[in-house]
């Protein structure tokens, strides 16, 4: 397997939501060369299978479940096969996300509903499956992919940077919570990114010229762009790193 030095992932069971495709993808295909043992947790099963497939390709290992993360039973399920197939879980990331376009005087509760069982449900019920069994072994690592919307605001984006930014207060929280038990919880905050959710906004491709532009960087990110600093929070060398958000926007936005 591929040496790239961050300590203490070989071997490691890692659980991501959202592998199918996007970041989610590029994530799962990264820790698989750092020597993780993958299990990908997706709605779309066939996707994931087909990144658990690169994975196993490549020479590394990994598994695929088929469940919706909105249905706390459907991810305790997935949590218990994963763990009774490969090992208990040492890292989670929690990926999967969804949103759709437009102004919130445009959108109903509906939308509403669908957007906040997914984005910040849909993290819930995967982080207490996996946390709980964490906590009475004492060890863990835990990445939630939030998103700049919930730092900045995003038009368009009300109900989804709501989530967003719940999950980075929840992160916090939770982190505070369990930090003598071993268990770390940080945040990663993805800009503008070049995914198949983001093109479905943006059918003109007028919106990703406009951003182009005002990252400093002049591109959006790409699916690549991230896996490297989820391995990292991963992994031992962040041992004493939690309760952190990190933003990765090619100077978009930038705090500290």
């Amino acid at each position: 397997m591929e040496e790239t030095g961050f300590r203490g992932l070989d071997g490691q069971p890692v659980l991501l939501t959202g592998g199918a495709n996007g970041i989610g993808r590029a994530v799962a295909l990264r820790l698989g060369q750092e020597g993780c043992r993958v299990g990908i947790v997706d709605l779309d099963g066939e996707g994931a299978a087909e990144t658990a497939d690169a994975i196993n390709s490549a020479g590394g290992e990994a598994r695929a479940y088929t469940a919706d993360i909105t249905d706390a039973d459907a991810v305790e399920d997935a949590v218990a096969a994963f763990e009774a197939e490969v090992a208990p879980t040492a890292g989670l990331v929690n990926n999967a996300g969804w949103d759709r376009a437009a102004p919130f005087l445009e959108t109903d509760a509906t939308l509403w509903r669908k957007v906040v069982e997914i984005n910040l449900f849909g993290p819930l019920h995967v982080t207490r499956a996996v946390l709980s069994r964490m906590v009475e072994r004492r060890h863990g690592r835990i990445l939630s992919v939030a998103s700049d919307a919930g730092r900045v605001g995003s038009s368009g984006e009300a109900v989804y940077a709501a989530c967003k930014g719940g999950i980075v207060a929840f992160s916090k929280s939770v982190a505070r919570e369990v930090a003598r038990q071993g268990v770390t919880l940080n945040v990663l905050c993805p800009g503008p990114t070049d995914t198949a959710l983001f093109a479905s906004f943006d059918p003109t491709g007028k919106l990703a010229a406009a951003l182009e532009r005002a990252i400093p960087m002049r591109r959006l990110g790409q699916p690549d762009d991230y896996p490297g600093l989820v391995a990292f929070l991963l992994s031992d060398d962040a041992a004493y790193i939690t309760g952190q958000t990190i933003s990765v926007s090619g100077g978009l936005t930038m705090h500290g």
